[in-house]
């Protein structure tokens, strides 16, 4: 699949999982399923979840490290400024070293391009926060947030999947 169609995916996903209203119960319900998976499946991540206020759900899973929370807080950024998944920010900036062009004064130490963050969107009210995963590599980050988003969504994720980077 080629970058152009990973881009094109990902904007549907944005487009399609969006909250009729989002809240402290509904982060709790999401992080807690992306916990429970990542616990039955070992997967070394930590959870993130928050408006752009405040923090609303946070779970640090066995394998996990310490780096971990600093990229899930630089993915959190990003997502905030752009108000788009990283993942998408990652293909559509094509830089290696992980960084903005200077031009546009991010910080490394702030601002990431790295998968795993996605936006909270409410309809009608835009973007209001973000569900940032960090412990994968970036393209599973990125789909463990989209298939919890689907789960919880009643979205049926066959048609928003992202395939393996190796099909």
């Amino acid at each position: 699949m080629a970058v152009a169609d990973d881009i094109a995916l990902i904007k549907r996903q944005e487009e399609i999982l969006v909250f009729a209203a989002f809240d402290e119960a509904a982060a709790f319900k999401i992080g807690s399923a992306i916990r429970d998976r990542a616990l039955a499946e070992n997967l070394p991540v930590i959870v993130d979840i928050r408006t752009f206020d405040r923090p609303l759900f946070y779970a640090a899973m066995p394998g996990s490290n310490a780096s971990n929370p600093d990229w899930a807080r630089r993915k959190i950024n990003v997502v905030k400024r752009f108000l788009k998944s990283t993942y998408r920010m990652v293909l559509e900036q094509q830089r290696a070293d992980r960084t903005f062009k200077v031009g546009e004064g991010l910080d490394i130490a702030d601002y990431v391009l790295a998968g795993g963050g996605f936006p909270v969107t409410v309809k009608g009210a835009g973007v209001i926060g973000v569900i940032a995963v960090s412990g994968l590599p970036e393209r599973e980050d990125h789909g463990v947030v989209v298939d919890a988003l689907c789960d919880h969504l009643g979205v049926d994720k066959r048609g928003l999947a992202l395939l393996r980077e190796a099909e």
